[in-house]
């Protein structure tokens, strides 16, 4: 596997404020010195990581393929290294997550989700022409690159996607965020590219109620929802304005049986992502979704806190399997670390370091064999970044 191409040095850019935060990275704000331009910066902290190097192969991998490919596709521009740290140079997105910038409109209709919808609906096509999975597709993973109202909306973060090498390659990891994800990937009965379309297909009813589909009082009860495809349009007063073609579209996503999902494209032939779709009355008062998705999404810290809580990485266990039902029981501990994807056992760390060499001629033998805090590492990463500014 060849690496990226270097152009730029480490001393060229300049970080400033963090934008986000996880379990082993840190985003940035940067400023390349010479041109002015800004930029997102992905700080992975190498100790953090020590282990699951190929999980940073694998996302710059994914990006190397999908950069500048797709309009509404995040962008990695460079990467680099220092001792402590890895740098990933993407998109800077100022307008914000989708659901938020939703939130903040004064009217939305169907027609505004449907172009919400084409347009993921178009990303993920391209995605799945190159063979890649994304496999976490969710409206926090999709941002605005600017505030104005015409700017793209791109999806972003792909520190879950997959390669699939063939047409009968399946991946067998449980991953992703627990309501957007798809029966097979709960059961672990192997998986591919239709649970990018089971979680559009959840994407699809959120943003046209404000509510998921599968939502429980309890982590069980929206797992066995999932599992049996178990949702309604109800109440039906937070559905009398959506048109019967949005149902229809939903259906032919939410299917328990990945083999009888549409494709991204068959998606985007669908009736319902048809610009024709809707005329004038579409935007009648009497049509407008706000006051519904609002409502329903008065609770948005709570639900942002439990789509952000965990990458569903919970031990799914399945107890029993019969003609009656699929009995599931679920660990109360919560394991935050980010899985990507199946590894081959090969796959030992000596080899990855070796792989990752290739991306940077920096020796990994800086790293020490001893442990280390996730806080000690943090507050390491924030001395060294201060240092190189």
């Amino acid at each position: 596997m060849s690496g990226l191409q270097k152009t730029l040095a480490p001393c060229e850019y300049k970080t400033g404020k963090v934008l986000g935060q996880g379990s082993y990275a840190i985003v940035k704000e940067a400023i390349h010195v010479k041109t002015g331009k800004t930029y997102a910066v992905k700080v992975i902290n190498k100790k953090l990581m020590r282990g699951k190097e190929f999980m940073i192969l694998n996302e710059i991998e994914i990006l190397k393929r999908v950069s500048k490919g797709h309009p509404n596709i995040v962008t990695l521009y460079d990467y680099f290294e220092t001792p402590n740290n890895l740098y990933l140079v993407m998109d800077l997105c100022t307008g914000g997550e989708l659901f938020d910038r939703i939130y903040n409109r004064g009217h939305y209709y169907e027609a505004d989700a449907a172009d919400i919808v084409r347009t993921v609906c178009s990303a993920v096509a391209y995605l799945h022409d190159k063979n890649i999975v994304h496999r976490d597709i969710k409206a926090e993973n999709m941002l605005f690159k600017g505030k104005e109202e015409n700017a793209p909306l791109l999806i972003a973060d792909f520190g879950l996607s997959k390669i699939i090498d063939n047409q009968i390659s399946v991946l067998m990891t449980t991953c992703g965020t627990p309501g957007y994800m798809a029966p097979e990937v709960i059961a672990r009965t192997g998986h591919g590219k239709p649970v990018d379309m089971w979680s559009i297909g959840v994407l699809t009813y959120f943003l046209l109620c404000g509510y998921t589909p599968f939502d429980g009082q309890r982590m069980d009860e929206e797992v066995k929802n999932i599992l049996a495809g178990n949702y309604k349009f109800e109440p039906v007063q937070y559905w009398f304005a959506v048109s019967e073609t949005a149902r229809d579209f939903i259906r032919k996503l939410l299917v328990v049986n990945p083999n009888l999902r549409m494709t991204a494209k068959q998606a985007l032939q669908h009736p319902w992502l048809q610009p024709s779709q809707f005329n004038a009355r579409s935007v009648d008062a009497a049509n407008d979704l706000m006051p519904t998705f609002k409502s329903n999404f008065d609770a948005k810290q709570k639900w942002k806190k439990a789509m952000d809580s965990v990458l569903f990485t919970q031990r799914v266990k399945i107890t029993s399997a019969t003609s009656e039902a699929i009995k599931i029981a679920i660990d109360e501990e919560i394991n935050p670390e980010i899985v990507v994807g199946s590894v081959n056992v090969k796959d030992d760390n000596s080899d990855n370091i070796d792989k990752l060499k290739k991306y940077s001629s920096t020796d990994f033998s800086d790293i020490k064999e001893e442990g280390e805090s996730k806080e000690q590492a943090k507050e390491e990463t924030k001395a060294t970044d201060t240092k190189a500014n």
